[in-house]
């Protein structure tokens, strides 16, 4: 399980503010043109897979300890490149700053993107640095 976010000067982060975030990603991650046909063929119940992610996110950020999944293994079945990396680090950030404030947005980002590197380091997936992707704005 990836490490909890640093303690910082952000108004605590809520679960109801992460529950939204997800919702609100991945309402945009299914309507996207690259990312939403990978996880369509991944995903067959949203509403449980968002539950799931609001768990996975709550563990990052809020050290609940709750999530009991294996990302690397549950990405590893699924036809991902460095470019869906990405794309989905650059609707991340996009999503976070609409919906947070910017320094809960910042900690987020900071979490998705190391997140993000252990995951394509896993996979076997080279490609642009996520944080160089991320704050070009390139998808």
């Amino acid at each position: 399980m990836p490490s909890a976010l640093p303690a910082a000067a952000a108004p605590p982060l809520s679960l109801e503010q992460l529950a939204v975030l997800v919702d609100r990603f991945y309402d945009r991650v299914q309507r996207h043109p690259e990312l939403g046909p990978v996880f369509a063929a991944a995903i067959d119940d949203w509403p449980a897979h968002k539950r799931l992610l609001v768990e996975f996110w709550a563990a990052v950020a809020l050290r609940t300890g709750r999530y009991r999944g294996n990302p690397m293994a549950a990405h590893r079945a699924h036809p991902i490149t460095a470019a869906h990396f990405d794309a989905w680090l650059a609707l991340w950030q996009a999503t976070a700053e609409e919906l947070l404030p910017p320094a809960q947005a910042a900690l987020l980002m900071g979490a998705a993107q190391r997140i993000g590197r252990s995951l394509r380091h896993g996979l076997g997936l080279g490609g642009a640095d996520p944080a160089a992707c991320a704050a070009s704005g390139r998808a």
